[in-house]
């Protein structure tokens, strides 16, 4: 394959780029902390309502963030897992039809090209520069045809330690007031109003980094918020009674 030449090297130097290149990372810390609020703030607003102490809801609370963390967290690793044996089983589908019929896996190159308004005079060249380098046309294949990147190996793994810390992080904020409020009745006023706050500064930092609108964003996620919490708040004390 052709390398980049002094002139376009100078371009590209000039010009850097600024696309925000974390997504997978804010995704988990996304489906981590919104889950840690907004769960144990649901849980920890039922069991008021049906008039528990704080050291009982601390103590379910502190129960559920653990579970919840750990099994979003083998979610996440499960998923992240699948994705990557995915891409293996396809990476090796496609070693083989490059090996026994490469010229179909050429006719394919070339009609990728032509989708991309390239003529067959322009594109014969790229397909035949390919074909010699074999480690350059199974990556174009797999980007172009299939629509996958190479995952990262130890995705995995940080994905699961991202979304279980995000999730404890998340869930630690609603049952804060009960550590330091005997009273679950005051505990719940106090807890309610730091987690609005919470919900509020995540979901407009979420907003931001996903391109968002983040007051929008923000309003959502604290809604979503308030309506779980007083639905286990209300079914609490329609069970009570």
């Amino acid at each position: 394959m052709g390398t980049v030449g002094e002139s376009e090297k100078y371009l590209l130097n000039r010009h850097k780029e600024h696309h925000f290149t974390a997504g997978e990372v804010v995704r988990d810390i996304i489906i981590g902390v919104s889950d840690g609020l907004t769960v144990p703030f649901a849980l920890a607003a039922g069991l008021s309502g049906a008039n528990a102490s704080s050291s009982i809801i601390l103590t379910a609370g502190i129960a559920e963030v653990a579970a919840g963390a750990i099994s979003m967290g083998l979610g996440g690793y499960l998923a992240a897992k699948s994705e990557a044996d995915h891409y293996a089983r396809e990476l090796q589908r496609e070693q083989e039809e490059i090996d026994t019929i490469p010229d179909t896996e050429a006719a394919e190159v070339a009609e990728i090209l032509a989708e991309y308004g390239v003529e067959p005079h322009e594109y014969q060249p790229v397909v035949n520069a390919l074909r010699k380098n074999p480690k350059a046309w199974l990556d174009f294949m797999m980007k172009f045809e299939l629509g996958l990147e190479k995952p990262d190996p130890k995705r995995a793994l940080q994905s699961a330690l991202t979304i279980a810390i995000a999730y404890v992080l998340g869930g630690a904020v609603p049952l804060s007031p009960y550590m330091f409020i005997p009273i679950a009745e005051k505990a719940l006023i106090a807890s309610v109003i730091v987690t609005i706050f919470a919900l509020l500064v995540f979901g407009f930092a979420k907003g931001y980094f996903t391109g968002d609108r983040p007051v929008w964003s923000a309003l959502q996620t604290a809604l979503i918020g308030v309506i779980a919490s007083a639905a286990a708040f209300g079914l609490a004390k329609a069970v009570q009674g």
